[in-house]
């Protein structure tokens, strides 16, 4: 029998019983939906991280104040005091930084007229714009001057001025409260959205001076961030400071570090795997799908084998022989598994775009995703459909036709 005839009569077979075919590829529908889905909001979200750390500024390196222990108690980043201005002062002389901006952070309700905003007071350095690819979007960034007089003057985020003064605002020249201390608003940041885990724009940035001498009474600084001159120097430069910061504090050979240095591509790293983690799990969740929809379809197949006994010893008395059947039966399991395989991949594809247009969940479909599934969907059929198959072919064409 020629392989043409042969898929005829499997496609045939299939359509004589519409519902049950259709219900038999359900399984197979929901969980390579359930995988396409899945993958693509992983990768969304992978995708979306990405674009979070690219916002956050090019070739930033954050140096961090802590990661030391003393009497038996691990102090964490920004905790300690042992980073200074004297230390940003020093990684401005290496050959591979190019900007760097000191930092001091404090949490505190702010007040503008009868408004009032509960947010971060970011107290930093002129440099931090430069940093963090980062302009103002209405009046400008607080000069060297300011720094050096630790002058009250203050640069609103647009969540924060959007708070305090209406999307529309312009505050420049007003007066805001910090603590009960009076800043002159010169400028509103443009908007940075999510970075670095935090939202960008709910902050107030001020020079750090301001925030040392005015508002904590401190002469140390939490953090420092740092910009590399090229990508490609980064790493380099993250060494050349932990070199740096090592012999300024004088730590022995072997003992712990005072500071943490993160560098944008470690960061990535980090959430990339935390990320890719759970999608990998949640994949292999949604594959159980495709396991118990190729385990319906063996039980429907070797259902359809019992049903036409007599129908398969009729074809081999009259001629078919033992493969014609085997592949017959294959073909009608891997059609199932073939076409639901399809239905399920656009089903995904509407599930990612709706999710991403109605819950603002990125989704990104990789061709990867779709490929495996459609290639698992096929090897399902093979694999469940083999055993019914051949189960029809080794049926004795004499024990078959007296089947009742």
């Amino acid at each position: 029998m020629s392989p043409l005839i042969t898929f005829r009569v499997a496609f045939k077979a299939l359509g004589r019983n519409k519902l049950r075919t259709g219900l038999t590829m359900l399984g197979m529908i929901i969980g390579v939906a359930a995988v396409i889905t899945l993958v693509a909001m992983g990768n969304g979200a992978q995708a979306a991280i990405e674009e979070q750390i690219k916002g956050a500024g090019t070739n930033m390196i954050t140096v961090n104040a802590g990661n030391f222990t003393q009497g038996g108690v691990r102090s964490g980043a920004g905790a300690s005091s042992s980073l200074s201005e004297a230390d940003a002062a020093a990684m401005r002389e290496l050959p591979d930084v190019q900007y760097v901006a000191s930092g001091v952070q404090m949490r505190t309700q702010v007040v503008a007229a009868n408004q009032n905003w509960f947010t971060r007071i970011q107290g930093t350095d002129v440099d931090l714009p430069l940093i963090r690819a980062w302009p103002t979007r209405i009046g400008a960034f607080f000069s060297p001057q300011d720094i050096d007089g630790a002058a009250k003057v203050a640069v609103l985020g647009a969540t924060v001025n959007e708070q305090l003064f209406g999307a529309d605002g312009d505050p420049v020249g007003q007066v805001i409260r910090i603590r009960n201390q009076p800043f002159k608003v010169i400028g509103v940041m443009g908007g940075k959205g999510q970075g670095m885990g935090e939202d960008m724009d709910d902050q107030i940035l001020v020079p750090y001076t301001t925030v040392q001498k005015k508002l904590l009474g401190i002469d140390y600084v939490n953090n420092i961030t740092v910009s590399a001159r090229t990508a490609e120097g980064t790493s380099a430069a993250a060494d050349g400071i932990a070199f740096l910061l090592r012999t300024r504090h004088q730590l022995a050979p072997g003992q712990e570090d005072d500071f943490i240095i993160r560098t944008l591509e470690e960061v990535a790293d980090i959430r990339t795997q935390a990320t890719g983690t759970m999608t990998t799990l949640l994949a292999g969740i949604a594959g159980v799908s495709l396991i118990v929809g190729g385990i319906g379809i063996m039980n429907i197949m070797l259902v359809s084998v019992t049903e036409r006994t007599r129908e398969i010893g009729l074809r081999m008395a009259i001629g078919a022989k033992g493969r014609d059947v085997l592949l017959q039966f294959l073909v009608e399991a891997v059609t199932l598994s073939l076409v639901g395989g399809g239905i399920g991949i656009a089903l995904g594809f509407g599930l990612a775009e709706g999710m991403q247009r109605f819950m603002s969940w990125p989704a990104k479909v990789p061709p990867g995703a779709v490929a495996m599934a459609f290639g698992f969907a096929a090897g399902t059929g093979v694999f469940f459909g083999f055993y019914p198959a051949r189960k029809a072919a080794r049926l004795d064409p004499i024990e078959a036709l007296r089947f009742e």
